[in-house]
């Protein structure tokens, strides 16, 4: 009997297997990064074939790890980078055109041209969503309109469309010989094209945007079998798909309206499961779908977005080369008592929650003689908490419910000076689980549920134990203080980049 369940984590910067037991421990991982592609300034883009072969490499190299066979996985959830957004021809398999990230601003002209009747929230009733750059269906109006006869071979029903995680579950099952073309709600729910409603493609949007609806993925619930693995996962049930944050809910079962978690990694991340019902948002907070399982009513969430956290400290070592490797950030920051005066935001790709601008850029504030590079590194990681901080003040606006602690994972819950100051900023206790990589944890909860590995979430809940916890210690006027600071310093990115200089988009 298969004693482990696998999960294929394909990540902003980098794609990873995890192993993990029936308690949720982890047995194995192996991981890989890839080409991060600039072509211009503001646009992000992933070559789909290098994440495919990064995916292959890694679950091998997990399985090889482990000393495990394949066939002593139960099943394989995927979890995945939301809204980076892949088109292919379904006879070739290959990409028309290398994946937009979710960080890409250069659908800034489309949308603006949408908003020019209703406004950002044109769509906001039927999708949770503004208009932004951020979400995947504008990125597949790019491609349609600028890859040199796409749209004739999608009006022709030769191209498919999919956030990564269609890409990988198309690509294990057998591709173009006879590859599941599906998606979940979690990740329907990030392209601006579904009902929340309904769970289904909006006809309507679809007409809007120009996408036929021939490429469009089946929606599916987050856990339940789509198909078998083919290759090194043969035989093997694919059966968990949750995009990346939204995993992260699940692995730190969050499984009542009203828990909370927030994942640190390239960006930032907080949900709050609202149960079933669907919180519209007045602060600029996304409603999205948080889980659905089986055939079970849908669990949906409250967001707040964040484009800019971990990739400022990334930012910092390759880019200024202030740190060698990124976990230097930390030692480098408490050479210094504070900030100096120094605030940090890290608009590269705009603001995110809950200004949505897509023409704000990064300023640093507040410099003078006095300020050292240890200032800099404290500004970088005080940016997070920051921002972190406007996110719950949204989400306790919208929810009604004043949050008493905050679930933490991701690969910056390590650092400890940003999870004391995280809490600080908060005012609430910290909470770092014993598993912190809850993305992949969630997408191997998904599918093990999905196949009888785990019964119930009741026997997920018992798996989760606390391993640290920090308490706020800061002076509440000091912490005001600094915050007023923070957001006067958030007003400087505004209006930066001119309409004129905006990247035109061809008809």
């Amino acid at each position: 009997m298969a004693q482990y369940v696998g999960a294929l984590d394909q990540g902003t910067t980098s794609t990873r297997f995890m192993i993990f037991d029936h308690s949720g421990q982890v047995v194995a991982i192996h991981q890989k990064e890839h080409e991060q592609i600039y072509p211009k300034p503001g646009w992000v883009e992933h070559d789909p074939a290098e994440i495919w072969a990064r995916s292959q490499e890694v679950i091998t190299g997990a399985l090889d790890k482990a000393k495990i066979k394949a066939t002593d996985l139960a099943a394989v959830g995927i979890t995945n980078q939301r809204e980076t957004t892949v088109v292919w021809d379904r006879k070739t398999g290959k990409a028309i055109h290398n994946a937009i990230v979710w960080q890409d601003t250069r659908t800034d002209t489309i949308i603006n041209e949408f908003a020019r009747d209703g406004g950002q929230d044109r769509l906001r009733a039927k999708v949770g969503l503004p208009l932004a750059t951020y979400f995947s269906g504008p990125k597949v109006k790019w491609m349609l309109d600028n890859v040199q006869g796409a749209r004739a071979k999608a009006e022709a029903g030769d191209l498919l469309f999919g956030n990564i995680d269609t890409w990988c579950i198309w690509n294990l099952t057998g591709g173009v010989n006879g590859g599941v073309h599906v998606t979940d709600v979690t990740n329907a729910s990030r392209t601006m094209l579904m009902d929340l409603a309904t769970l289904d493609w909006d006809n309507e949007i679809l007409s809007l945007m120009g996408i036929p609806r021939s490429m469009l993925p089946q929606i599916k619930a987050s856990s339940e079998v789509y198909g078998k693995g083919v290759g090194t996962l043969a035989g093997i049930p694919i059966a968990g798909d949750l995009g990346d944050q939204q995993a992260a809910l699940f692995g730190q079962t969050c499984f009542s309206a009203g828990e909370a978690k927030n994942t640190y990694g390239t960006g930032c991340f907080m949900l709050l499961n609202t149960g079933t019902k669907v919180v519209p948002s007045k602060s600029g907070l996304l409603t999205t779908l948080g889980y659905k399982i089986g055939d079970q009513p849908a669990i949906y969430a409250l967001e707040g977005s964040i484009a800019i956290t971990g990739a400022l400290v990334q930012w910092l070592r390759d880019n200024l080369g202030m740190i060698a490797k990124s976990e230097e950030v930390e030692a480098l920051a408490k050479t210094v008592d504070d900030n100096g005066g120094v605030y940090f935001v890290p608009a590269f790709s705009g603001l995110f929650a809950p200004y949505w601008r897509s023409e704000a850029r990064g300023v640093i504030a507040g410099l003078t003689r006095y300020v050292t590079k240890g200032h800099i590194a404290r500004a970088v990681l005080e940016a997070t908490a920051w921002q972190t901080r406007e996110v719950l003040d949204a989400m306790n606006a919208d929810s009604g419910v004043d949050l008493t602690a905050l679930k933490v994972d991701g690969g910056m819950v390590y650092n400890e000076l940003l999870m004391q100051f995280q809490s600080d900023v908060l005012g609430v206790p910290v909470i770092r689980p014993k598993v912190a990589e809850t993305t992949a944890l969630g997408a191997a909860y998904a599918a093990g549920l999905a196949v009888g590995f785990w019964k119930a979430v009741d026997d997920l809940r018992a798996n989760w134990a606390k391993d640290k916890e920090w308490k706020p210690s800061l002076d509440e006027k000091v912490r005001e203080k600094e915050y007023r600071l923070w957001k006067k310093a958030v007003t400087r990115t505004f209006d930066w980049v001119e309409a004129e200089e905006r990247v035109p988009v061809p008809a």
